[in-house]
């Protein structure tokens, strides 16, 4: 890895960004390319620093956004059935905070619609603002009302003037994507009710750390929040982190309760990670560089044991064509002479090359027909769905590739 130092501004309060580490030349994550079109790769230094100021983590440079959110944007947040599980109950939570008469809430980044349904269904006023076309059409036809386009200051400021405040504004898996920050904040705060919440869900920085998974680290994600780091770009914005709350999902997320500022008590929950982060020196130059080194290892040892399997003889195949995985294996140089194909149950990147790597994706059944002798789990965040799902593969010998935290063999 390059060990390089380099120099840009934060996105959050213009401070100084001081980079960590370099994962190199990358691929969008999600360009699936077609066979016959293996040249058409966009690419970019995929760097992530951290601001000596705010304590904002996030990437040296930004990819246009219109080059990654499109309207054949590929992945769907109900692929899953843990994730549809969790937008149902998240729903049923956030309806405990509409007590007025004509609630509204407002989702940035709905995707195909898959937590605003159970709205929709009750006859809840909302809004879903989605800037790829193709999953906003699968959400409106679910009957989630739906504004495709970009959210930011000037949407929010049309929204209110048509729809009224919102009581709650939520984001998942989204929020961390949007570099123009300040944008979305001021817009929140244009947006919210008086005692309204903002409402968000991103991949914790500190689980990234603590797991070494590095392949959380990629186009779409630009920020890579902390307790202390929202808290900061919150009052920037008039607003307070008011509760914060570790998830398991997507490998370890943490979700941000954020309000007006002295509207709503500040959970112990806050002050306690704001400490165990302090404490941990969790954007630390000492941390950070450890990371740094342990990814490197990573990379070693991952590319050492599949080129060993190959020597042996055994059969290789990838499970779960994610974005993550792009990072992954341009990072480390694999592509199909160390795993021919990965499977995915995505029928939009079936039939198609991975991104960069250019390694052929296909459906399901090829996974089985004839099982591999080993499988790598790029997936590795839906592990258990996908275990219990793939007995089979267990039953006839097969063994799981994990590089997270560690290369090993399960």
């Amino acid at each position: 890895m390059d060990t390089g130092r380099k120099n840009s501004v934060c996105h959050v309060c213009a401070g100084v960004v001081r980079e960590f580490a370099d994962f190199g030349s990358q691929p969008l994550s999600d360009a699936f390319l077609p066979p016959g079109d293996p040249a058409g790769d966009f690419r970019f230094r995929l760097a992530v620093g951290v601001c000596g100021s705010c304590t904002m983590v996030q990437l040296m440079s930004e990819v246009p956004r219109d080059r990654m959110f499109h309207h054949d944007y590929p992945y769907l947040s109900s692929g899953s059935q843990f994730m549809r599980e969790h937008f149902a109950t998240l729903a049923a939570r956030l309806r405990q905070d509409l007590t007025g008469p004509a609630p509204f809430v407002v989702e940035i980044g709905c995707n195909d619609g898959v937590m605003l349904e159970s709205f929709a269904a009750e006859g809840i006023h909302h809004l879903g603002v989605e800037p790829s076309g193709g999953v906003a059409q699968l959400a409106a036809a679910k009957g989630v009302q739906v504004r495709n386009t970009f959210f930011d200051e000037p949407t929010a400021a049309e929204i209110l003037a048509e729809h009224g405040p919102a009581d709650v504004v939520f984001a998942a898996n989204t929020l961390c994507h949007i570099p123009y920050i300040g944008s979305i904040l001021r817009g929140v705060a244009t947006l919210l009710s008086p005692g309204g919440i903002f409402v968000f869900e991103d991949p914790y920085f500190a689980d990234i750390v603590e797991r070494n998974s590095f392949d959380q680290i990629y186009d779409e994600h630009f920020f890579f929040f902390t307790v202390r780091s929202v808290q900061h770009m919150a009052l920037l914005h008039g607003l307070e982190l008011v509760d914060a709350e570790r998830l398991t999902v997507h490998g370890g997320e943490l979700r941000y309760t954020l309000a007006r500022k002295g509207t709503r008590p500040v959970s112990p929950a806050v002050t306690a990670l704001a400490a165990e982060e302090e404490l941990s020196g969790l954007t630390s130059a000492e941390t950070l560089a450890r990371f740094a080194s342990n990814v490197a290892r990573i990379r070693t040892d991952l590319v050492e044991l599949l080129r060993s399997l190959r020597a042996e003889g055994k059969t290789v195949a990838g499970y779960g064509a994610t974005a993550k995985s792009a990072t992954v294996l341009n990072f480390c140089g694999i592509g199909p002479d160390l795993v021919p194909f990965i499977s995915d149950t995505s029928v939009t990147k079936q039939g198609r090359l991975t991104p960069g790597s250019h390694i052929p994706v296909r459906p399901p059944d090829a996974f089985a027909d004839p099982y591999p002798d080993y499988a790598v789990l790029f997936a590795w965040n839906h592990a258990d769905e996908i275990l219990a799902k793939e007995i089979g593969f267990r039953e006839s010998g097969g063994r799981w590739i994990r590089y997270v935290p560690d290369v090993h063999i399960v």
